[in-house]
């Protein structure tokens, strides 16, 4: 819900099933991202006055407010993203669970709390708690456009900040539905919205925001941290990834490949935590790609179905390069391959045999297509699963080694005998390291990721030494060196 001028320019969204117009939105230039951005420290300093109890109170009536417009919400995802009417009911169900959390736990996580002061400091009480930054710019994807920005929404405004979001240009009449929503609830716009391309996304990293939280491709990731770095604002950046699941040769191969295929094809492949690759025992591989293929064949991508169209149209070109670098490199398509690819909508696709140094491979698809290589042991799997710049989620299938595989990966989170598990878990944080971001959303880790840490010190009683100041004599020197020796020198009977 915006507060200025309307935009002399203004764009469609359209339903990416159809082509056919959803709604359109303004196109707001610097001056206006800064005038909402400007409305909203006023709204920031009201909300953090409220307290953890005050907030606490108006998040749950947002809460209650979504969950009683839930159907003319999931219709409205359903439109502009193009993803099954179950599809979409599932992830609002899982953004309002992360609201509910964030309300609930804000004020055991955040406030201030004593910790110890050591033994050089023990006059002094120590005490620790974490603070709002104000406003919290959010730059959100298209792809969960109501779960992915909530997990910083969210907890940013648990935390006692304003937030000014910017949803994809695919999906702005949702940001916008959020926004107005919060308002209808609360009465007050500590949530608002600007929206158009990506100009509209740097004026607000631009715009003295606290922190700006991105999600989307590397790409546009490096393209907004440079934009914050002008004015030294600290980023979140959720960046994609190249999932890997490994299948170990005592899983359970039904189970497995129906999360692959679920991890692989589910919102059409337009998962950025979702499953791009498998490793596979070569003990089970045939019974795995066998079964894989079986569940996959009985899917369809098309309208009314359990596989919703393709959102971002530039993304079939990927999706068709992809495919056909793989089969040109000797992979083999078990299901699916280019026929699979059509204007709107991409058939799953299942992908044998493909080179390590495919584009498959190395990167993101981001469409219904998965690869399955078979390994000798799980070292050899971990190895492969590791082999690539990003590092956000995986999978590991099987039993007696199923948690020391998944301590190997590197990742940000790791789901056993499931997919994309630790994603519905309120108290986990998420996130990845490498060219999938850095910073985490969702769990005490998320609350605290739009804070920033105040420490207080208060004196209780004169020091024994007093070696912060000018008064200080020899004999204190000496009595403070004693002492070091005594506690954390050769003489410390505890040291090793």
């Amino acid at each position: 819900m915006t507060t200025v001028a309307p935009a002399t320019v203004t764009f469609d969204s359209l339903d990416p099933a159809t082509g056919e117009v959803v709604s359109s939105h303004p196109v707001h230039d610097a001056a206006q991202v800064q005038a909402v951005v400007d409305r909203a420290r006023i709204e920031a300093a009201w909300w953090e006055s409220l307290g953890f109890g005050g907030r606490k109170e108006r998040l749950i009536r947002w809460q209650k407010h979504i969950v009683g417009h839930l159907d003319e919400l999931v219709d409205l995802v359903h439109r502009e993203n193009g993803k099954p009417y179950g599809d979409a009911a599932l992830e609002i169900t899982l953004a309002i669970d992360h609201l509910h959390w964030a309300a609930g736990h804000a004020e055991k996580v955040l406030k201030r709390r004593r910790v110890s002061p050591g033994l050089f400091m023990a006059n002094q009480a120590a005490s620790v708690a974490y603070r709002p930054l104000g406003v919290v710019g959010v730059i959100g994807p298209w792809n969960y456009p109501v779960f992915t920005p909530m997990g910083s929404i969210a907890y940013a405004l648990a935390a006692g900040n304003a937030v000014v979001f910017k949803p994809s240009e695919h999906t702005p009449a949702i940001g916008e539905w959020l926004a107005t929503s919060f308002v209808e609830a609360v009465g007050r716009p500590v949530l608002q919205v600007v929206t158009g391309f990506g100009e509209t996304g740097a004026a607000l990293c631009a715009a003295g925001v606290g922190k700006v939280a991105f999600t989307g491709s590397p790409g546009t990731a490096r393209r907004v941290m440079a934009a914050c770095a002008e004015t030294l604002t600290p980023v979140l950046m959720e960046a994609g990834g190249k999932d890997a699941m490994i299948v170990d040769e005592d899983a359970d191969i039904v189970a497995a490949a129906d999360a692959a295929i679920w991890g692989a094809a589910a919102n059409a492949g337009q998962t950025c935590a979702g499953v791009e690759r498998v490793y596979v025992h070569e003990r089970v591989y045939d019974a795995f790609v066998r079964e894989l293929s079986d569940q996959a064949t009985g899917l369809a991508a098309e309208p009314g179905g359990k596989l919703g169209p393709i959102t971002m149209p530039s993304q079939i070109d990927i999706i068709r390069r992809h495919i056909d670098d793989a089969l040109a490199r000797g992979g083999r398509a078990m299901v699916g391959g280019p026929e699979a690819v059509g204007e709107r909508y991409v058939q799953p696709t299942v992908l044998v045999d493909v080179p390590d140094d495919a584009l498959a491979i190395t990167e993101e698809t981001f469409g219904p297509t998965v690869t399955v290589t078979k390994v000798r042991d799980m070292a050899d799997a971990v190895a492969r699963a590791n082999a690539t710049t990003y590092g956000l989620g995986s999978t590991v299938f099987g039993k007696a080694r199923a948690m020391e595989t998944a301590e190997q990966l590197r990742a940000g989170m790791t789901a056993i005998n499931g997919v994309l598990t630790f994603a519905g878990v309120p108290a986990l944080p998420f996130g990845g390291i490498g060219d999938s971001g850095f910073g985490r959303i969702h769990g005490p880790d998320g609350l605290k990721e739009f804070t920033y840490s105040h420490a207080i010190t208060r004196q209780r009683f004169k020091p024994a030494l007093a070696l912060t100041t000018f008064q200080r004599t020899e004999k204190t020197e000496e009595r403070a060196g004693k002492l070091i020796g005594a506690l954390y020198g050769r003489g410390n009977k505890k040291s090793p």
